[in-house]
């Protein structure tokens, strides 16, 4: 079992930035590559960034490229996603998740979720 929990959202202006933090715990988790998805009201999950544990395989969406930055720190098993730059359409619930795959853009592959951490950007 994999147990995430997601922290850092909030309420930012347009061009502002957050930190997201997913600290993650269970016996295996190391195994796990570990993504972000965002899910904004109407609209299907969708991808945002993953990362292996050994800080390689740091993948993202074309919406994040150049904003987001996913990271990891062993030291607190927590994976973090610096975004920057942000957007009104930015604006989502921000999931963090596991998955056994070596490499996944599509969110039916991954095997734990977080509760969710909410992002509003105003414009």
């Amino acid at each position: 079992q994999v147990q995430l929990v997601e922290s850092g959202g909030g309420l930012v202006q347009a061009g502002g930035s957050l930190r997201l933090a997913c600290a993650a715990s269970g016996r295996t988790f190391r195994r796990y590559l570990m993504g972000w998805f965002r899910q904004a009201p109407g609209k299907e999950r969708a991808f945002v960034a993953s990362i292996a544990w050994s800080g390689a395989y740091a993948n993202y969406a074309d919406s994040a490229e150049g904003r987001f930055t996913i990271s990891v720190d062993n030291a607190k098993d927590t994976v973090y996603l610096q975004m920057n730059d942000l957007l009104p359409e930015d604006t989502a619930l921000y999931h963090c998740a596991a998955t056994i795959s070596s490499s996944s853009q599509y969110y039916g592959d991954y095997n734990y979720w977080g509760q969710g951490t909410q992002v509003t950007v105003s414009s």
